[in-house]
This record gives structure tokens, sequence and C-alpha cells, in this order.
């Protein structure tokens, strides 16, 4: 059945939702921006949606921080130097929405100017930025939030009260995919035609990555590459990571494997476009031990989707635009297979197990129904803007975020340890509870 009015019951009784609706309309948090790209301006409008004000923006290419400036309002401080924003008093908060490579100096260069942080997934580019970054919020007391907005979607949290109710009985494996058939899917992002030296600081951009010479493509299309990115595992695994962990309360495996190849975007890029990782996770207090199995297709011939699948004992949890419980009643009979017993073993068998089994006369009523519970969220519900009115919350309120440091580490750890995985074509262990490699 599909039960809108009870998801919705649901939604208003939630205290990540309730966080948002004591807070003060009066009380406008001054955010900035670093990283203008398309993601860092998608969090800007869900930001200011939720009450924010955008009164400075970072940006690398010139282009950028005039667009800034025509969407946002000529008052917006612009430059090409994020240490530039992080002076300024009148910014509460900034949104990090840069390439991978920079996430972790920025992060801790704002908390250390006691600024709050909302920084883009993955939380970091490599394991051994993960501790330092999480060490500096814990140093400094900002908030900051990781931006997978899962953690803040109703439909996970319903997901998460099904699955602590006991809906699907013991959990034994989940399976999440997301599978994109376009050129902008797999990152092909427009070039503009004045991608120039002149417009864009490309030895910033550089960073710690290899000094190599200027080429627009590896800037705008900077997930293609493992010196500025992470490929499909930082970009979308970790969203299923994520989301996987706050249903579950799960805090990450223990093994991982990945296999994968480049098989259809051979435009230059040294990721693969086709990813799948298999992955154990232990035994503990809050869940019993399961197998957790993730792909990405950037080649996949059908519509682009994504969804999880969490398996148990008795019923599948599915999460699609919402949440759908299904049970199919198992059989009362364990059934037989004697066709190779000789036919005297057979007919002694058939007799004891017709005793334990006696036949009943089929009728419509003994029919098994197939049991499908739906719980859809409202039309037009964005858990994107949900994440940003979240980490307004705190910022006002200075109450810790779901999706903190280490959360967010425990989601980019074995995302990573899948890249590690499939290019040194190794199984790699990981210890979740220390989040590092074992």
């Amino acid at each position: 059945m599909t039960s809108r009015r009870h998801f919705l019951a649901a939604a208003a009784a939630s205290p990540l939702l309730a966080q948002v609706r004591t807070r003060s309309a009066n009380d406008q948090v001054q955010i900035a921006i670093i990283g203008a790209g398309g993601q860092g301006t998608g969090d800007v409008q869900s930001s200011i949606a939720g009450g924010a004000k955008l009164v400075a923006a970072s940006d690398i290419y010139q282009g950028r921080l005039t667009r800034v400036n025509e969407v946002f309002g000529k008052d917006v401080f612009v430059t090409r130097d994020y240490r530039e924003v992080l002076a300024r008093p009148d910014v509460d908060a900034v949104i990090i929405a840069t390439p991978d490579h920079w996430h972790q100096k920025i992060a801790i260069d704002a908390m250390n100017a006691s600024k709050d942080v909302y920084l883009e997934k993955p939380m970091v580019q490599l394991i051994g930025d993960g501790q330092p970054l999480i060490d500096a919020q814990r140093k400094t007391g900002r908030i900051l939030q990781v931006g997978s907005q899962r953690v803040s979607s109703i439909v996970y949290q319903k997901a998460r009260e099904l699955m602590q109710s006991g809906a699907i009985g013991q959990l034994n494996m989940v399976e999440a995919w997301w599978d994109r058939n376009s050129a902008i899917g797999a990152w092909q992002y427009s070039i503009p035609p004045d991608a120039t030296p002149a417009n864009i600081d490309w030895d910033r951009f550089l960073g710690r990555a290899p000094k190599v010479p200027f080429e627009p493509t590896r800037l705008f299309r900077w997930r293609n590459y493992r010196d500025y990115g992470t490929g499909v595992a930082g970009d979308l695994f970790v969203h299923l990571f994520s989301g996987m962990h706050f249903v579950t309360g799960a805090i990450g495996p223990t093994r991982v494997y990945a296999a994968g190849g480049l098989r259809f975007w051979k435009d230059g890029r040294d990721v693969p476009d086709v990813l799948l990782g298999l992955y154990d996770y232990p035994q503990t207090a809050r869940h019993p031990a399961f197998n957790l199995a993730l792909r990405v297709n950037f080649v996949d011939g059908g519509a682009e989707n994504s969804g999880f699948r969490f398996i148990g004992t008795e019923g599948i949890l599915a999460i699609g635009n919402g949440v759908t419980i299904s049970k199919t009643p198992r059989e009362t009979e364990p059934g037989y297979t004697i066709d190779t017993f000789p036919k005297a073993t057979q007919e002694q068998f058939l007799k004891k197990y017709n005793e334990e089994h006696p036949r009943s006369t089929p009728s419509a009523d003994a029919i098994r129904p197939q049991v499908e519970d739906r719980y859809l969220p409202p039309q037009g519900y964005s858990d994107h803007r949900d994440h940003h009115r979240n980490f307004l919350a705190a910022v006002r309120s200075r109450n810790p975020v779901v999706e903190d440091a280490v959360f967010g580490f425990r989601a980019a750890g074995p995302a990573l340890l899948s890249n590690i995985s499939y290019f040194e074509q190794r199984i790699c262990n990981w210890n979740p509870e220390k989040m590092e490699i074992a």
C-alpha cells in the first residue's frame, strides 16, 4: 500500500527537521562559496533557500566570479584567492566545492580562521588526509558537515526507522548502484571559450598536484583525473556509503575489493567508467555481519538510475524515489528431491513426508499474497535543501551534525580504498573503528 500520510507524519516528527523549524528566521548566516562551479552554485542556492546570505565567493576561473555577481548580486565580494574570503569578518561559514585535492587544505584553513564548513564529498582525496582534518575539527570546535545529503533525507530516515523496527528481519546483504548513460553524467562538462591563462589561475588550481602545462580540459573536467579527483568511487560510491551507513548504523567494512575498467569514455581520462566493489561488514552491537555490493556504470544503455536493496531474512527494503518493503512468504513445506532414489526408497520417504505434511485442498482463500508497503516523500521534496538547512541550524545552535568529519571519513575511507584496490589489483583491509588501513 502507499502510505504518503504516514510518511509525512514521520517527517514532521523527525529530529533532523525539528531542528530547522525551531530556528529564528531572522538569524541569518552569512556564507561564502569557495569553488563556484555547478555543484558549488547549487549548494549556494540551497543554502540561500535555507535562510543564508551569500557575501563572498572565490574561484580560480574569472568567468565564474563574473557569473556569481550576475546571479547573486554585484555586492558579493569575489576573488581568485580563497584566503581573502577566510580573512573577511563578515563570513560566518564557507561552502567548499573545489576539486577533491583541495578539500583538506581549505577546510583546515577555514576552521583555523574560525569559519564553519560545509565540505563537498568526498571529504578528502587521500586516506592520509582524513585524520588531520578530524583533528582540526576537534581542536577548533567548528561545525563541519560533509555534503552527502542522504543523511538529511526523510526518505533515508524512514528507511532507518523501518530497519531498526525489524521490518525485513536480519540484514544479510546490501546492493546499491548508480548507472548513467550521458556525456554530462560521465563528467564531459563544457569548456568555456575564454578558458585562457589570463582568466585562470592555473598554478593555484594545481596546488599539490603534479605541475603540468596549462590545459583547461584538466580543470573543467577534473573528475576524470586522479591528480585532482577520486573517480567514480569518490564521486558516487561515497554517496552510497553515506546513505547505507546512515540507514544501518554501520561505520565501515573490514575488507574491500574492487574491479572494473575504462570501457567507453576513452577521452584521456585515467579513471574507470565502470567500477564494482565488494565489502565485508563485521557484526557489531548495532547490526549483524553483512555484505555490500556497489556498482557504478557510465556505459549503461538505459536511463540514469540509482538505488538500494537491503536484503533481509524476512523481506527486502528498497530505496528509490521512496521506500518500499517487499515480502514473499516462504513455503510452509520443505519439499523434496527424491527422483534419484530407488522406487521403494521413494515410497518410504513419501509415506513419512505425507504424514508430517498432510495435503490440503487448494482454494482461493489459501493463495498467499505478496506484501508490499510503499512510503513516498511529498512532491518536490529536496534532501539537498534539507542538508543545507541542517548545516545552517547547526551553525546557529552549535549542536553537532550527523555527517561530521568522522562520519565523512568513514564513508570516504572505503571509497578511496576501492580506488586503491582497483588500481593496485588487490584486496584492501580497513579498520573502521580506527579509520586506518589494517
